[in-house]
């Protein structure tokens, strides 16, 4: 978060945000980050276990159906980014389906990892896959905000990474997550060949008693 901008003399807003801060299940350091350290906060986000993921999808598809709205094959309640999980709908997660995240308030200067799959709510207030990576939901911004994001590919996380990958590949032509942005066959693939060619080159040093 490189850049957070408050209004002066807008008492009212700040009222609003703390508001929102605790509605959001903010715990109460995060609060007073706020209230007593006057930090600026910038963006609420709400991030889940990437195990989680398929009981989401359920839950979605459930409050879809209830709503009166179609479920399509070639469409993902997460991936079409359609979303946006407010105090009761993820009260009813917890309930319901036992699911629970973790609210994360990112203040001026603060950085936030998300695990590959791991779904949460971002700044469009959709429900998506935020990156490729990770599976984004939506993140809400407070104050206006300039966000630094990068997406990269850790060991850890590969078969996340190509889960969703599979995952996009079913969605209809003319989704816009359709397109299999990470490559990461290719990412897979190169890593192999760079490893390979590290070890032939010292292949003789390496045969050394």
């Amino acid at each position: 978060m490189v850049y957070v901008g408050i209004p002066k003399g807008q008492a009212d807003q700040e009222e609003e945000v703390l508001k929102t801060i605790q509605d959001g299940d903010s715990d109460e350091l995060t609060i007073k980050r706020f209230t007593e350290s006057r930090e600026k906060p910038g963006a609420l986000w709400h991030i889940y276990a990437a195990k989680d993921t398929e009981k989401i999808r359920e839950f979605l598809k459930k409050v879809a159906e209830e709503q009166g709205q179609e479920n399509p094959v070639d469409h993902d309640p997460i991936h079409d980014q359609s979303w946006y999980l407010d105090r009761s709908l993820r009260k009813r997660l917890h309930q319901e389906y036992g699911v629970q995240g973790w609210a994360i308030v990112q203040f001026l200067g603060d950085v936030v990892f998300i695990p590959a799959g791991a779904p949460h709510q971002a700044s469009t207030r959709d429900m998506e896959w935020p990156d490729c990576l990770g599976s984004p939901l939506s993140v809400h911004n407070l104050y206006s905000c300039i966000k630094v994001a990068e997406d990269f590919v850790s060991p850890e996380h590969v078969k996340h990474c190509f889960w969703l990958t599979q995952e996009f590949r079913y969605l209809s032509h003319t989704h816009t997550n359709h397109e299999d942005k990470l490559q990461v066959k290719n990412v897979i693939y190169h890593a192999v060949k760079d490893a390979v060619g590290i070890l032939r080159a010292n292949e003789s040093s390496l045969s050394r008693p």
